[in-house]
C-alpha cells in the first residue's frame, strides 16, 4: 500500500527498509536492531504500520521514535531513562528486548518521519 518495505531478520538482528523504484525493490538501509529475548520473542509474520508516538514509557525507561507494528510491538529507539536525560540501554544486535526492535535513535527517528501507515512489515 506505500512505496515502501520493512523486513526485520531475527536472526540476523538486521532491519532492512526498502523504496519501491519504477516497480523494483531498492534497498535503501541496512540497521542493526535488537530484538526480544528467548523469554519475550519477537512476533514473526506480516504486518502493516500503524500509528506513532514521540516516546512511549516502561516504568523508569522510555523509548523515543516509536511506530508500532501490532498490538504492544513496536519499533523504536534504544532505551532511555523515563527522564530522557541518558541512554540507559544502547545494545543492539542482540536479542535482549521485550519483544519490540530496538534501533539507534536516528534510525528510528528516521522511521518515525518518513514510513507511512499501512507500510507492510516482514519479521522473519
Amino acid at each position: 500500500e506505500t512505496d515502501y518495505l520493512i523486513i526485520t531478520s531475527i536472526n540476523d538482528k538486521a532491519t532492512y527498509i526498502y523504496m519501491k523504484n519504477q516497480n523494483l525493490w531498492e534497498l535503501l538501509f541496512k540497521w542493526s536492531c535488537t530484538v526480544g529475548k528467548p523469554s519475550t520473542p519477537t512476533i514473526k509474520g506480516v504486518f502493516k504500520s500503524s500509528e506513532k508516538y514521540p516516546a512511549i514509557i516502561d516504568g523508569s525507561a522510555l523509548a523515543k521514535y516509536a511506530t508500532n507494528i501490532i498490538d504492544e510491538y513496536y519499533y523504536h529507539s534504544v532505551i532511555y531513562n523515563s527522564t530522557e536525560e541518558y541512554v540507559s540501554d544502547d545494545r543492539l544486535g542482540v536479542a535482549i528486548s521485550h519483544g519490540c526492535i530496538r534501533l539507534a535513535t536516528s534510525n528510528a527517528k528516521w522511521m518515525y518521519d518518513n514510513i507511512p501507515t499501512n507500510t507492510t512489515i516482514i519479521i522473519n
